[in-house]
């Protein structure tokens, strides 16, 4: 599809500063998504690694004391669970307070031992927090990923911006694109606008953020797909093009260089010129949504299952991760044969997560 255009002076031109912005929410966001992540790594690290040092000799204690345990369940998932320590070994007492987080689906009490480490008795933990070590990690990673991700993707984003704005403060020749308007924003009669390039020219699917003042409005060309498209020019090699406004006030020129420029695109569009607001296309209906949603979850459940299936039947190792956690989590018949499919294979080594009995190395 193609869209009207406008001739510029075929010269360097200068665009006016402060035309690429960035939004507001990412300045207050980015320290909240830091601390939130650096919290997280903080706070789960040390309890883990305490565990993992645990877990390759744990030693249970039958006659150790759990004080003030409790488990917490957040949005249907997030477990918390919490507990103060009192034993005594080889003479030596200890007094130590546990906390461990987890993704489990799961009603009721949990039954937990209480577990220090053969080589550094001053370790100690909850035998669930051993159980749901791999459990803790891929969580504790996922998490960091995502939101150290996230953190990464606004720097960059910032910093971006930030280069375009330097880049802008020379004049460079000027190449029009028409880009899809993808939100905007009308406040104290100043205009947010957010577009993207992904219609024509180089269609980076990069998008931009910039403030109109009062008594301006974006050059509107059309629409594409229920949304408006506006024009914007590539600033010589800037990462962002600069969406123009309608009487081209944002580029450095003449008033006769401005009207000639626009001179064909009233002509082209004539009384019918395109606004801001276009009426979208209409969205899918509820009942299409909830039955997209649900072939969404049968195939997340078919396939958590399928995964589950060919571990317990012919994965290589018994120490195969998720999938421990997944057969740990299974009613307990399903859990019960899934054991015994890998003691068929496995029988002659240690057990797995899942299928160990209370000295959390023999099968169950």
């Amino acid at each position: 599809m193609t869209f009207p255009n406008i001739q510029l002076p075929q010269r360097a031109l200068m665009l006016s500063q402060g035309v690429i912005s960035t939004p507001k929410a990412s300045f207050f966001s980015l320290p909240v998504l830091i601390a939130l992540t650096a919290f997280l790594a903080i706070s789960e690290t040390p309890g883990i690694l305490r565990d993992w040092t645990i877990n390759q000799n744990p030693v249970v204690l039958d006659s150790g004391d759990i004080r003030d345990g409790k488990c917490s369940t957040r949005k249907g998932f997030f477990t918390n669970c919490s507990a103060h320590l009192n034993y005594t070994y080889k003479g030596q007492s200890y007094d130590k307070d546990v906390e461990i987080m987890f993704v489990d689906i799961h009603s009721g009490d949990y039954d937990t031992n209480l577990v220090i480490s053969g080589d550094h008795p001053d370790l100690a933990t909850l035998s669930l927090g051993l159980d749901m070590l791999w459990n803790r990690i891929i969580t504790l990673a996922v998490f960091v990923a995502l939101l150290g991700g996230t953190c990464l993707a606004m720097i960059f984003l910032i910093l971006r911006v930030w280069r375009v704005r330097g880049q802008l403060r020379e004049p460079a020749r000027l190449e029009p694109v028409p880009v899809e308007i993808t939100g905007f924003d009308r406040r104290r009669q100043r205009l947010s606008v957010t577009y993207a390039d992904k219609i024509g020219g180089r269609k980076t699917g990069r998008a931009g953020h910039t403030h109109f003042e009062p008594g301006q409005e974006p050059l509107i060309v059309g629409e594409n797909g229920g949304k408006a498209v506006g024009l914007a020019v590539w600033h010589g090699n800037t990462a962002l093009p600069v969406l123009l406004d309608e009487r081209l006030e944002r580029i450095e020129m003449t008033p006769e260089e401005r009207t000639a420029a626009l001179a064909p695109l009233a002509a082209e569009l004539g009384d019918s010129r395109p606004g801001l607001v276009v009426q979208g296309k209409k969205g899918w209906s509820i009942k299409a949504r909830l039955a997209a949603a649900l072939l969404v979850i049968l195939l997340i459940i078919g396939g958590i299952f399928g995964y589950w299936l060919w571990y317990v039947t012919s994965a290589t190792s018994q120490f195969t991760s998720p999938a421990m956690d997944i057969n740990n989590m299974m009613p307990e018949s399903v859990n019960r044969w899934g054991c015994d499919q890998l003691k068929k294979r496995f029988g002659d080594q240690r057990a797995p997560f899942g299928c160990t009995a209370s000295d959390y190395s023999s099968w169950k």
